[in-house]
């Protein structure tokens, strides 16, 4: 644990090097929300008092959410950089050395989480603020806590999903395509969107048993109160389940890739 708390922090030194290209990105990310807040407030204006069980500031609040969730949990470059790693035979040194290279990356992940949620800190906190009176506090204290362990589920599960996408290096020599598709399937599945409770019922109960909804949509359904008792329990097993297993399926492919892996030099 004290080297992977040194790479923490070794990372969050060079992350913060980028610290402005973060606040950019944040700030400029705030652009897509404005306009979906809109697009509600206006629907919302033909009087309907709720839309699929959600008031104005309930739904307002969604996407506010959303974006808060985005900001601690979304993968940026790092897939980008573990399929570079394989292709450029950078992982060799990873082979001869006493270091998990899949705890290696996780522990980059969060130093780059933290860096990119302080530095969204300033921009997100201002719309927040600004839009204040539509967003609703947590339903209760356990739906805060549980918030806060299903923020944590999310953030392991996108990693873990980007992880497993950029494992395919070993066997493709591009693999951009599949990141983007795994992008498309997030930003559709995963209530990024919109809620997916909106959706027809028997879609719904169809997509939650993905690992999708877990990343964007439950951690915001349990702040809501929209997810507790029974299905609070069942989302967060969910959560433990898709990240298990995906760490079990991250394990395999690197062991099947590394016996494809030709390491050529000195």
């Amino acid at each position: 644990m004290k080297t992977y708390w040194h790479i923490l922090t070794i990372g969050i030194q060079n992350t913060l090097v980028y610290r402005l290209n973060f606040f950019c990105r944040a700030f400029f990310s705030l652009i897509p929300l404005f306009a979906a807040m809109s697009l509600w407030r206006a629907i919302y204006a033909g009087k309907p008092a709720e839309v699929a069980g959600y008031t104005l500031a309930q739904m307002l609040s969604y996407y506010l959410l959303v974006t808060v969730v985005e900001a601690c949990t979304a993968v940026t470059e790092d897939d980008w950089q573990i399929a570079a790693d394989i292709k450029d035979g950078t992982i060799s040194q990873f082979l001869i050395r006493p270091m998990d290279y899949l705890h290696y990356r996780l522990s980059l992940f969060f130093a780059g989480r933290m860096v990119y949620s302080l530095s969204a800190l300033l921009p997100v906190g201002a719309f927040v603020l600004w839009h204040s009176q539509y967003l609703v506090p947590p339903a209760d204290p356990t739906a805060a806590v549980c918030f806060v362990v299903s923020l944590v589920l999310s953030a392991l599960l996108q990693f873990l999903l980007s992880y497993l996408i950029a494992m395919l290096a070993f066997w493709v020599l591009e693999n951009s395509s599949f990141t983007f598709i795994l992008l498309a399937f997030e930003r559709l599945a995963s209530g990024q969107m919109f809620p997916l409770d909106i959706l027809p019922p028997w879609l719904t109960h169809l997509l939650m048993w993905t690992p999708f909804p877990s990343g964007t949509f439950f951690p915001v359904s349990v702040y809501l109160g929209k997810a507790s008792g029974a299905l609070l329990a069942q989302g967060l097993f969910l959560q433990v389940f898709w990240v298990a297993a995906l760490y079990g399926a991250a394990r395999l492919l690197w062991q099947r890739g590394l016996r494809t892996y030709t390491i050529v030099g000195g």
